[in-house]
C-alpha cells in the first residue's frame, strides 16, 4: 500500500487520484487559514517554487478540527491562500484528519508515521508528512517544523 492508493477531492471539487503524483516527492500538510502557523504557507510556497521542477509536490489539506481555524468554504480558503500567500501548489477540499470521519489518506499517513510517544493523532495544523517517489511515508514533521528546516530532507529524496 502507498499514498498512490488514495483519492481526494481538490479544492475546486474535482476528485484527484493521488497516483497522478507517482514518481514525485510529496509533502502532505494539513493547513488552516487562521492559525498562528498560517505564515508557513509562505515557506511551503517558496519550497514548492524552488523544487517543483525537480519533482516536489506540496499537497495542502485544509482542516477545521483545531480551534476551528478554517471555518470558510473551499472557495474562501482557496481565495485566502492565493491572495495572502500566492499559493500555487495543489490544495484539496477541507477534510478531517482525526476521529471516525478522518480522511482515509490521513488514517494511512498516521499509521505509517506516528507522532510523539507513538501516537497516531494529529496534534495541530501544519503537521507534515514527507513521501518518497515510491509513495511511501518517510517522515512526519511537527506543526512547528518550518518548511526551511524540512527542505534538506526533501532535497535528499529528490537527489
Amino acid at each position: 500500500m502507498s499514498v498512490y492508493d488514495f483519492k481526494a477531492v481538490d479544492i475546486q471539487g474535482q476528485e484527484r487520484d493521488l497516483a497522478d503524483y507517482k514518481g514525485k516527492v510529496l509533502l502532505i500538510v494539513n493547513t488552516a487559514s487562521k492559525c498562528g502557523l498560517t505564515p508557513q504557507f509562505e515557506g511551503l510556497e517558496a519550497m514548492y517554487k524552488d523544487l517543483h521542477e525537480e519533482g516536489l509536490e506540496v499537497l495542502g489539506f485544509p482542516c477545521n478540527q483545531f480551534a476551528q481555524q478554517d471555518k470558510g468554504s473551499d472557495s474562501e480558503i482557496a481565495g485566502f491562500c492565493m491572495k495572502n500567500y500566492g499559493v500555487s501548489f495543489p490544495m484539496f477540499s477541507k477534510i478531517e484528519v482525526n476521529g471516525d470521519q478522518a480522511h482515509p489518506l490521513y488514517k494511512y499517513l498516521k499509521k505509517e508515521a506516528r507522532g510523539m510517544l507513538g501516537t497516531e493523532k494529529i496534534k495541530w495544523n501544519f503537521t507534515k508528512f514527507l513521501i518518497n517517489k515510491d509513495g511511501q511515508v518517510v517522515k512526519r514533521f511537527a506543526p512547528t517544523s518550518k518548511p526551511q528546516a524540512i527542505e534538506k530532507h526533501v532535497r535528499a529524496l529528490l537527489a
